[in-house]
């Protein structure tokens, strides 16, 4: 019995809550993944730019940001760099680095309990079977039980994927900032001379 005939067994014998659950579980995997990977690769991309911008600005190759550099649309309209533009600038780029980090965030800290309540669904309805037959033993309740667990085992692993997706793209946005607030400070710091 291969795999997609186990799953299609299982979700045979399934509530509709359960069924509904796992579902719901689905999506959030998607929802995880989706903003995990777009996110990381535009902040990737980034970085590397701000990271050009400010290796050029320390070996005095550059006076200002590069053109692709997030600041650059905010020094562009200013006569003199100040620090007042340079935190504008920065809270910007790092509102947007950030955007899908409460999605996700929500998404670890409801994982768990959506997959528990499909448990918790399942094995009531199992007993409520059970309870409606007789001689009941181990071997046909243990196997009742484990396919009910299914559901929090689905809600704990999207859980951990979106809490370490979260952590991931956190760290990233650090980064981020750091990059820009070096630079602000080199410029700030040429204009003072």
């Amino acid at each position: 019995m291969g795999l997609f005939d186990s799953l299609f067994t299982y979700l045979d014998k399934s509530s509709a809550i359960t069924i509904f659950v796992l579902a719901l579980l689905s999506v959030y995997l998607f929802i995880v993944l989706w903003i995990f990977l777009y996110r990381y690769f535009a902040l990737k991309s980034k970085i590397s730019v701000e990271e050009l911008s400010l290796k050029k600005l320390y070996l005095g190759r550059s006076k200002t940001v590069e053109k692709d550099s997030l600041l650059f649309v905010y020094l562009s309209k200013v006569l003199t760099p100040n620090q007042a533009i340079f935190s504008v600038a920065k809270n910007a780029a790092i509102k947007g680095a950030t955007g899908g980090l409460t999605a996700l965030s929500i998404i670890a800290s409801t994982s768990p309990f959506i997959g528990l309540f499909g448990t918790v669904v399942a094995i009531l309805e199992t007993f409520s079977s059970l309870g409606k037959q007789n001689g009941t033993s181990i071997a046909i309740v243990a196997p009742a039980i484990s396919e009910a667990l299914v559901a929090t085992a689905a809600g704990i692993a999207v859980a951990t994927f979106a809490y370490s997706f979260h952590l991931i793209l956190k760290r990233k946005a650090y980064e981020l900032n750091i990059l820009l607030e070096s630079q602000a400070d080199l410029i700030l710091s040429q204009k003072a001379y």
